[in-house]
């Protein structure tokens, strides 16, 4: 992970990230202001882990570029993905334990190079407390990512395996024909078994819709 001054812009011109955010960006000068001059430039590499289980947040990140996949792992060892933040999103989770002061109980890693904004805790309280535009930016979101993980749950107690392993193959392919993808990764995505992935691959390559390849498959 590199770090770098969020401040492009100048004191006198905040930067265009905050314009990137719809709260933030009807946020009064000062609290700009304040946001611009008490943040840093986070760069993260694809598959680094930006937060873990035990680790107490220690800043709020607001997402530049790129996608953090936030998932959750079992005493079992089953994991599950419950959600992925995008750019121009703040992880919910984080901001919840930052509120909280407690340790994440879930872990996110960089699906691809990831730049962020940082926002150090003291700084999020501060306007917590100062802003009213800025607390809804912050609890906004929950409506939203609630929607989300009410939908991971509907989905894991009552869909369909091999549907909703189609509808996810369809979408990681996007205009490709081909998913680098294991085994594994899909089950985490899907918060099932590898083996039962497994079969499920086998049965739509035994139809022909789809060809396997070490790490790869290919919609046909």
């Amino acid at each position: 992970m590199s770090t770098g001054s969020a401040n492009s812009g100048g004191s006198e011109n905040p930067p265009p990230w905050i314009d990137r955010f719809p709260g933030l960006s009807r946020l009064p000068a000062e609290i700009k202001q304040t946001l611009v001059d008490h943040s840093a430039l986070l760069h993260f590499p694809r598959g680094k882990l930006v937060f873990g289980p035990g680790q107490v947040p220690d800043k709020l990140l607001l997402l530049l570029e790129g996608s953090v996949r936030v998932q959750q792992c079992s005493e079992s060892g089953r994991e599950i993905v419950l959600y992925r933040v995008e750019a121009g999103q703040s992880c919910v989770l984080t901001n919840a334990f930052l509120l909280a002061e407690e340790a994440h109980a879930a872990e996110g890693y960089a699906d691809g190079e990831v730049t962020a904004v940082a926002i150090p805790h003291a700084t999020f309280d501060e306007l917590i407390a100062r802003s009213r535009t800025f607390r809804n930016f912050v609890f906004s979101a929950y409506t939203r990512r609630i929607a989300d993980l009410i939908r991971v749950v509907d989905d894991v107690a009552f869909g369909r395996i091999d549907v909703r392993l189609a509808e996810r193959l369809i979408r990681l392919a996007a205009d490709s024909d081909e998913i680098e993808a294991t085994h594994h990764q899909l089950a985490t995505e899907l918060g099932t078994a590898r083996e039962v992935i497994s079969r499920q691959l086998q049965e739509f390559q035994r139809r022909g819709w789809i060809a396997q390849s070490r790490g790869c498959i290919r919609i046909v």
